[in-house]
C-alpha cells in the first residue's frame, strides 16, 4: 500500500468494512479494493479510539483539537489524495470519501478540519499551480504540519460567490498584488498557515474577473477575527479574515489571472464530496446510537424497538442512510476515474451533497426523537450530531444552491 497510511494488518479492526459492495446509477457494481477496505479500518479504529474518547470535551471548549490533528497528519488523513511525493498518501477519492465518514462519524468537528485541508485547500493546489507552488504549500498540509484554509465567502456574498469586493491590485513592477478586503466563515481561519484565496483582479469583467492566490497567513496585512460562537463543528474554529495591504508575491498567484471563479468552482466539486461523506458518518453515528437505545431502552414492559413508531423511524433512517452513502461513493468514484481530464463531477457531487446532508440531520432529529430527554441531554453525544449536522446544509452550497446547480444541469436552463 502507497504512503504513510499503509498500516500494517495489526493495527485493523476485526470484522468487515461498512458497505464493501457499491453500486453505481449506471447499474455497474464494484466493490471496494483491499486497500480501500484497510483504510477504512485504519480510519475507523484512529476516530474510535483517539477522536471519540476528547470529542466532547473539544466541543464543549471550542478550542482547536491540535495533537488529534497532528496524528491524523501522521497517518496520511490530512492529504489523503496528495501525491507522495507532496507528502501526501496518494490514494484515491473513494478512500478519502470513507476516511470522512469514519472520523466524522466520531465527532464532525474534526472531519471539518480534514476536510478543508484534503480538499478545498490541496485540490486547487494540485490541480493549477506550479511545482514550486506544490512542493512549498501542499506538502506542509499534506503531512499535518501546517493546516490550510480556503477564503471564498465574504459578509455579503455567500452563495453569491462572483459578488466579492476584496481586491487585488498588481503592483507597477509586476512584482506583487496588494489585497484589501474582508473574508468570512473561514475555516480553520484562526489557526491556518495558508489560504487559497479569491479576490477580483478586473471588477469590469464579473466573475471572470476574479482570480486565485495561495497567502501565507504570517505576513502584514492578514488580520483574523474573532473566533465565531458556533451552534456546532465547535472545535473547528472559523473567524473572518481582513486584508489591509496585504502584499502577495506575483508568483503566489494560483493559475492564470481571471480564472479564479472558474478554480473556485472546481474545487467545491470535491469540497461538496468531502461534506457528503461527512454527512454520512454523522447520520451513521445518530442511527447506530438509535439502532442500540432501542434495543437496551425499555417502556410499557418492551423494548421500545419493538413499538412500530419507533421501528419506522429506524427503517426510514437506516435507508436514508445507505443512499446517501451510495450517491456519496458514486460520486467519489466518478472524480477518481475523471482526474486530469476537462470532465467534471458537479452533478454528483450536488446530488451527494444535497441528499446526504439531509438524510444526516433527519438522522439526527429522529435520534433525538428516539432518546427522548437524554436525547436533549449533554449526558450522550446525540444532541451533538444534531447541532453538527445542520451545517452540512449550509456550507459549501446551500441545500438551495445544490438544488438549483443540478435542476440547471439536467434541464440546460439558467
Amino acid at each position: 500500500m502507497q504512503g504513510s497510511l499503509a498500516a500494517p494488518q495489526s493495527r485493523m479492526l476485526k470484522g468487515k468494512a461498512h458497505s464493501n459492495q457499491i453500486t453505481g446509477a449506471s447499474g455497474m457494481d464494484f466493490i471496494l479494493t483491499e486497500e480501500q477496505q484497510m483504510i477504512q479500518q485504519v480510519a475507523r479504529e484512529f476516530a474510535q479510539q483517539e477522536i471519540v474518547p476528547v470529542a466532547a470535551t473539544f466541543d464543549a471548549s471550542g478550542n482547536f483539537p491540535r495533537d488529534t490533528i497532528a496524528r491524523a497528519g501522521e497517518l496520511g488523513f490530512m492529504g489523503v489524495e496528495v501525491p507522495e511525493q507532496y507528502g501526501g498518501s496518494g490514494l484515491d477519492t473513494v478512500c478519502y470519501a470513507l476516511v470522512m465518514e469514519e472520523i466524522a462519524a466520531a465527532d464532525a468537528a474534526h472531519s471539518t478540519i480534514v476536510s478543508v485541508n484534503n480538499s478545498l485547500y490541496s485540490t486547487g493546489i494540485l490541480a493549477y499551480g506550479t511545482e514550486e507552488q506544490k512542493q512549498r504549500f501542499v506538502t506542509p498540509v499534506a503531512t499535518g504540519k501546517a493546516i490550510g484554509c480556503y477564503g471564498l465567502t465574504e459578509p455579503q456574498s455567500g452563495s453569491d460567490a462572483a459578488a466579492m469586493r476584496t481586491r487585488a491590485e498588481l503592483s507597477a513592477d509586476g512584482s506583487h498584488y496588494l489585497i484589501n478586503g474582508k473574508k468570512a466563515w473561514i475555516t480553520s481561519g484562526p489557526v491556518a498557515d495558508y489560504m487559497v484565496m479569491f479576490a477580483v483582479t478586473n471588477p469590469e469583467k464579473k466573475a471572470k474577473g476574479i482570480s486565485a492566490f495561495i497567502l501565507d497567513t504570517h505576513q502584514p496585512g492578514f488580520i483574523r477575527g474573532k473566533t465565531e460562537p458556533k451552534m456546532g463543528i465547535r472545535a473547528s474554529a472559523t473567524c473572518e479574515i481582513e486584508f489591509e495591504n496585504f502584499r502577495c508575491p506575483a508568483e503566489n498567484r494560483l493559475g492564470k489571472e481571471g480564472q479564479g471563479f472558474a478554480i473556485a468552482m472546481d474545487i467545491l466539486d470535491s469540497g461538496r464530496i468531502g461534506i457528503a461523506a461527512q454527512s454520512v458518518g454523522i447520520a451513521r453515528a445518530a442511527y447506530e446510537a438509535s439502532l442500540q437505545y432501542a434495543r437496551e431502552r425499555k417502556a410499557f414492559g418492551s423494548a421500545i424497538g419493538s413499538f412500530e413508531m419507533i421501528q419506522h423511524k429506524l427503517a426510514d433512517m437506516k435507508c436514508k442512510l445507505e443512499a446517501a452513502r451510495l450517491l456519496t461513493l458514486q460520486a467519489a468514484w466518478k472524480r477518481s476515474r475523471i482526474k486530469g481530464t476537462s470532465e467534471r463531477c458537479t452533478l454528483e457531487g450536488s446530488m451527494a451533497k444535497l441528499f446526504a446532508s439531509e438524510a444526516a440531520m433527519f438522522c439526527a432529529h429522529a435520534a433525538v426523537q428516539i432518546h427522548g430527554g437524554m436525547g436533549y441531554s449533554k449526558e450522550l453525544p446525540i444532541e451533538r450530531y444534531f447541532r453538527d449536522a445542520k451545517i452540512t446544509e449550509i456550507y459549501e452550497g446551500t441545500s438551495e444552491i445544490q438544488r438549483m446547480v443540478i435542476a440547471r444541469l439536467e434541464t440546460g436552463l439558467r
